[in-house]
């Protein structure tokens, strides 16, 4: 039987364009990072673990001042922080790139960390209160254009480290670009606070509980959401490998070019955008179980035969295969968390962001001490081992994705659903 599709208001359009553009500043940030890093780190004179333990300062400065997140959405609103955050990340992101000293970096990563938090918290709760009020999915989409975004940059870096730009004036053009695109996005965001109605259960729609006390969780939902996280972590360790190591393995244990290294990085990103614009269609139709685990095998099959037979369009090619997989890993986890019975609405999304946060500290620092005490190629292995921890816990996921009958207004378009924007 044909489904009718709810026609869609112009606000709510022009607040899914608003999201869409802050998701694709973030990923240019990373994306212009990405390549430059052999350059920053032979400029710091840093061996490969002093670099791992340097980007670890960016989940540090996450998880430091990332707890305010929720507060601080709930006093100024997702769309105020979530630009606001992004402006001052941008400027953090041109500090790491002048640095001539590797506490420099390393506080300047801090607070990149620090900004990025609030803005991811702040992009997902606005994207999920859009989501909300279109009543059907679209947060892969928006992870999607997070990752155009980070192939744009990964782009930009390449081309700027092939023709030998200074990474300070290249980070200086990035600077202005992403403060640009963030000025011309608030306009287009949703006017007014948090929905009033999320607020009075307890929690807002970032899944960042108040301070109520929260309920007992059973052993078999802990579970659950330990298995949620580490394939939230799966995907978020080998997008990390790729962006904080495959420019740097390309160009030193292969010898590629400047330009060929920064491929990498934006193979797995491009392919990463290609599986998270088709993801929420192949989720609807095959399952978020179905789906994780396809992902994981192909992450480890391509990872894995990439790094026993090194080449380096084999390895480029690698990475683009890990980026199909690992595309839905990180919103699926989320949502499954998010739509977990017995829990208040946002605390399972609230404990897996927070698990996968934690684990973002470990990443650079063990590839790096792996990469110093025998080669950066076995220290990528940590990719297919991530992708057969997929296909291991993927049973946890829902067979099938379907909205909460309650997460949706009974009028989507309409200016007095208890969900619409306020003016």
């Amino acid at each position: 039987m044909a489904t009718t599709r709810i026609a869609v208001a112009p606000e709510l359009r022009r607040a899914r364009l608003g999201v869409s553009l802050i998701f694709m500043t973030n990923g240019i940030l990373l994306g212009n990072l990405a390549p430059r890093l052999p350059e920053i780190r032979d400029a710091l004179e840093l061996t490969y673990g002093g670099l791992g333990l340097a980007m670890a300062m960016w989940p540090i400065g996450s998880l430091g001042l990332g707890l305010a997140a929720g507060a601080v959405i709930r006093r100024f609103r997702s769309s105020r922080v979530a630009v606001a955050a992004m402006i001052i990340c941008a400027f953090a992101m041109l500090l790491a790139g002048v640095a001539d000293h590797v506490v420099v970096f390393g506080l300047a990563l801090f607070m990149v960390g620090a900004t990025d938090g609030f803005v991811d918290v702040a992009q997902n709760s606005h994207g999920l209160r859009v989501q909300r009020l279109y009543r059907r999915s679209i947060n892969n989409a928006f992870h999607a254009m997070w990752s155009i975004g980070a192939v744009m940059g990964g782009l930009m870096g390449g081309v700027a480290a092939g023709l030998d730009i200074p990474v300070s004036w290249h980070f200086v053009g990035m600077t202005a670009l992403v403060i640009a695109l963030n000025v011309v996005s608030y306009p287009l965001l949703l006017k007014g606070p948090e929905p009033q109605e999320t607020v009075e259960r307890g929690e807002d729609e970032a899944g960042m509980p108040h301070s109520s006390r929260p309920r007992r969780i059973p052993a078999r939902i802990w579970w659950i959401l330990l298995a949620l996280s580490m394939i939230a972590i799966a995907g978020a360790w080998a997008e990390d490998a790729a962006a904080t190591w495959a420019a740097s393995y390309l160009r030193d244990e292969l010898s590629a070019t400047a330009t060929n290294a920064a491929l990498g990085f934006v193979s797995l990103q491009g392919f990463q955008f290609v599986g998270r614009i088709t993801g929420d269609r192949a989720i609807d139709r095959f399952g978020q179980r179905t789906v994780a685990r396809a992902g994981g095998a192909l992450v480890f099959v391509g990872m894995g035969l990439a790094l026993a037979f090194p080449t380096v369009w084999g390895t480029i090619a690698g990475f683009g295969a890990a980026g199909i997989g690992i595309a839905t890993l990180i919103p699926g986890a989320f949502h499954a968390a998010d739509e977990m019975p017995g829990l208040k609405s946002g605390t399972g999304l609230t404990v897996v962001s927070w698990m996968l946060r934690l684990a973002f500290l470990a990443s650079p620092p063990v590839v790096g001490a792996i990469a110093d005490a025998t080669s950066l190629r076995v220290g990528l292995m940590i990719m297919p081992i991530m992708g057969l921890i997929v296909v291991a816990l993927a049973g946890v996921m829902e067979p099938r994705r379907l909205l909460r009958p309650d997460s949706a207004p009974s009028s989507p378009a309409a200016p007095s659903s208890p969900a619409a924007p306020s003016n």
